[in-house]
C-alpha cells in the first residue's frame, strides 16, 4: 500500500493562552467589518477538512489509475517527504507530474468522483455560507492551493468559485494529454507570487490553515487563520492573528 494514511478529518488542536480563538459570530463579524473587495481562500483544511491532495493521490492508487511503476516511484518520494527529505514544493509538483501520459478528461473525471466520495462530507458549512455571503456582496474571490487543479476546481464548484479564479498546482496539457511540465505550484511564497501574477498584491482578507499559507496571510489587510495546524497556530500567536475553528474541528 502506498504511504501511510493521513486523517480525513483534522484533529482538534489545543490552543495556548497567547492565541485568541474567535467564536463563529466573532469570525463572521470580523470578516464583515473589513468590507472586503478581494478575498483569498486556501482550500485543503480551510474550506474543507483534510488533505485532498494526498487523499487524491492515495485514491488514484487504489483505483489503479496509476501504473505499478508510477506507484512505486511516488511511494518512495512521498515517504521521503514524510521523513523531511523531500520539500513541500517538490512533492506538490511531483504529485501532479505523476499523471503524465493520462488524458485530461480521465483526470477530471477521477477528480469529480474522488471529491464526491471522499471530501464532500468534510466541507465546512460555515465557510460555504461565508463564501456565498461574500459573493452576494460582489466580492472577488480566489482559491489558492498546492493541490492539483483538477481536484481544486472540482471542489470549489461547491462554493460557486469558477475555474478562472483558481490558482493551483498544474502541469501543461498538450492535445488533451497530461505532461510532466510544471506550470505552477503555489505553496509558501509561491502563493504570493501566483497572486501577484493575477494582479493581486494586497488582498483585503486571506483565509488559510497551514504554515504554507503564512506568506499570503501576511500580505492581507487582515489575516484569518482557519482550523490552523500547530505550526500556523504558533505563527498566529506571534503575529497576533486571532484564529477560528469551524464546529467540525472545534478545539476542545
Amino acid at each position: 500500500m502506498l504511504m501511510p494514511d493521513t486523517p480525513s478529518i483534522a484533529e482538534p488542536v489545543a490552543v495556548g493562552a497567547s492565541a485568541r480563538v474567535l467564536s463563529t459570530p466573532e469570525f463572521l463579524a470580523g470578516v464583515r467589518a473589513e468590507d472586503p473587495r478581494v478575498a483569498i481562500f486556501d482550500c485543503d483544511g480551510t474550506l474543507w477538512s483534510g488533505d485532498a491532495g494526498s487523499g487524491f493521490m492515495r485514491w488514484t492508487v487504489e483505483q489503479r489509475v496509476l501504473s505499478p511503476e508510477a506507484i512505486a516511484r511516488l511511494d518512495a518520494r512521498y515517504r521521503g517527504y514524510l521523513a523531511g527529505q523531500v520539500s513541500e514544493l517538490a512533492i506538490c509538483g511531483e504529485m501532479v507530474q505523476i499523471y503524465a501520459g493520462l488524458t485530461e478528461s480521465q483526470m477530471r473525471s477521477a477528480a469529480a468522483e474522488f471529491f464526491r466520495a471522499q471530501i464532500d462530507a468534510n466541507i465546512f458549512p460555515e465557510l460555504r455560507s461565508l463564501v456565498g455571503e461574500l459573493q452576494a456582496a460582489g466580492v472577488e474571490i480566489w482559491a489558492v492551493s498546492s493541490t492539483c487543479d483538477w481536484v481544486i476546481e472540482q471542489g470549489v464548484r461547491r462554493f460557486g468559485i469558477s475555474a478562472n479564479r483558481v490558482l493551483a498546482a498544474r502541469v501543461e496539457v498538450r492535445d488533451g494529454i497530461v505532461t510532466d511540465r510544471l506550470v505552477d505550484v503555489p505553496t509558501d511564497e509561491g502563493k504570493v507570487t501566483a497572486l501577484a501574477r493575477a494582479g493581486i498584491l494586497q488582498p483585503d482578507v486571506v483565509f488559510g490553515n497551514s504554515v504554507h499559507d503564512a506568506a499570503m496571510l501576511k500580505i492581507a489587510r487582515r489575516a484569518f487563520p482557519v482550523n490552523p495546524t500547530p505550526a500556523l497556530l504558533e505563527r498566529s500567536a506571534a503575529e497576533g492573528w486571532p484564529v477560528y475553528f469551524p464546529a467540525m474541528v472545534a478545539a476542545k
